[in-house]
C-alpha cells in the first residue's frame, strides 16, 4: 500500500494534469484527499488542475472556432447535444462557462459550442480562467476538507466491491436517461 502511496506522490501530479486538461473532476477529488493524507500537495494540485483544465476548455474552443470541419465531423453522431448545449448557452447566457465545470456530460461540449458561435475568444478566456479557478479551489479544498468521511467510503467501497459498480451504474444511467430526454427530437402535434 505504501508503494501506490509513493507512486501517487511521484506520477499523481502528472495524472493530475492529464486527467484535468479533458475534466478533471475526479482526479481533482483524489488529489484534495491526499493532500488531506498528506501524500500531496493541495495548493500544487489546485495549481495544475486549474492550469489544465484551463488549457483545455481553450483548446476546445479554438479547436471548434478555427477547426470546424474537423471538429463537426467528429460531433456527427452528437448533434443534439450540441444543440442541446446552444439552448443552455441561450438560456444561461455566460454562466453556462461558470456551470459546465461542475456538469459532467456537457463539459467537453459547452466550450466546442461557443467556439462555434461568433462569441469573443477574450471574454472566453477571461471567464474560462475565472470559472477554473472557482472549479480547482471549490472541488480542491471540499475534498480536502471532506478528507476524512471520503476515505471511510472508500473504505466502504474497498470492504464491499459490488458497491461501486451500483454507484458508476446509477449515475451513468442517470446521466444518460437525462441526455437522451433532454436531445430527444420533440414530435409537433
Amino acid at each position: 500500500m505504501e508503494d501506490t502511496f509513493s507512486s501517487l506522490a511521484t506520477y499523481g501530479y502528472i495524472g493530475l494534469f492529464l486527467y484535468s486538461f479533458g475534466g478533471g473532476f475526479v482526479a481533482l477529488l483524489g488529489a484534495g484527499v491526499l493532500s488531506y493524507m498528506g501524500k500531496m500537495d493541495l495548493t500544487t494540485s489546485i495549481a495544475i488542475a486549474f492550469t489544465a483544465n484551463t488549457l483545455g476548455d481553450m483548446m476546445l474552443f479554438y479547436m471548434a472556432r478555427y477547426q470546424k470541419s474537423m471538429m463537426m465531423e467528429g460531433l456527427r453522431k452528437h448533434r443534439r447535444k450540441l444543440a442541446l448545449s446552444h439552448i443552455m448557452m441561450k438560456k444561461y447566457g455566460s454562466w453556462i462557462i461558470l456551470i459546465q465545470k461542475f456538469v459532467y456530460g456537457i463539459k467537453t461540449l459547452i466550450p466546442i459550442a461557443i467556439g462555434l458561435t461568433k462569441y469573443d475568444l477574450r471574454k472566453f478566456a477571461l471567464l474560462n480562467i475565472f470559472s477554473a479557478a472557482v472549479w480547482a479551489l471549490v472541488v480542491g479544498l471540499g475534498s480536502y476538507y471532506s478528507g476524512e468521511p471520503l476515505i471511510k467510503l472508500a473504505e466502504l467501497i474497498g470492504d464491499k466491491p459490488w458497491i461501486a459498480p451500483l454507484i458508476l451504474v446509477t449515475f451513468g444511467g442517470g446521466l444518460w436517461f437525462y441526455l437522451e430526454k433532454a436531445t430527444k427530437k420533440k414530435v409537433k402535434k
